[in-house]
């Protein structure tokens, strides 16, 4: 049976930054709704009008959601997941409309195992905005608009 598009949201919420604290898993969950409902660019496309389900599938985006990493499995992915009340009211806040308005539009994230973030997502489609637990965030940049 597939899994609902909130049960995804919340089991990728536990996967990308479960031990990063409530604020870092709603800024994880902020990103994936960002993702949905861009108006512009490549995730507009992907999401084809509201799809979480494609957001979170979307191929090399994030970590938790692909089986297999270097061509070795990822224990650490959404299947091995066992969300609990905070993940899936997490998740139900964002499908909401909740965001954290500290990330303004943020559309990516990542942990660079380091203090600093770099000021530039790859590309230059993505300018730091803020970090939040060990995770750097990005905003769109114009770059972006021609994904």
């Amino acid at each position: 049976m597939a899994y609902s598009e909130r049960e995804l949201l919340a089991r990728l919420i536990e996967c990308e930054a479960g031990g990063e604290g409530d604020v870092g898993m709603a800024a994880v969950a902020s990103v994936v709704m960002n993702r949905v409902y861009t108006p512009y660019g490549e995730y507009a496309r992907v999401s084809d009008g509201g799809s979480i389900r494609n957001i979170i599938y979307q191929k090399n985006q994030f970590t938790c959601a692909m089986e297999t990493v270097g061509g070795k499995y990822n224990p650490q992915n959404i299947y091995n997941m066992n969300p609990t009340n905070i993940h899936y009211a997490i998740a139900d806040w964002a499908m909401g409309g909740g965001r954290l308005y500290s990330l303004g539009y943020a559309l990516w994230f990542y942990n660079p195992f380091s203090r600093e973030c770099r000021q530039n997502f790859p590309s230059e489609v993505g300018s730091f905005i803020t970090k939040i637990g060990g995770h750097c965030f990005y905003n769109p940049t114009e770059k972006y608009l021609d994904t």
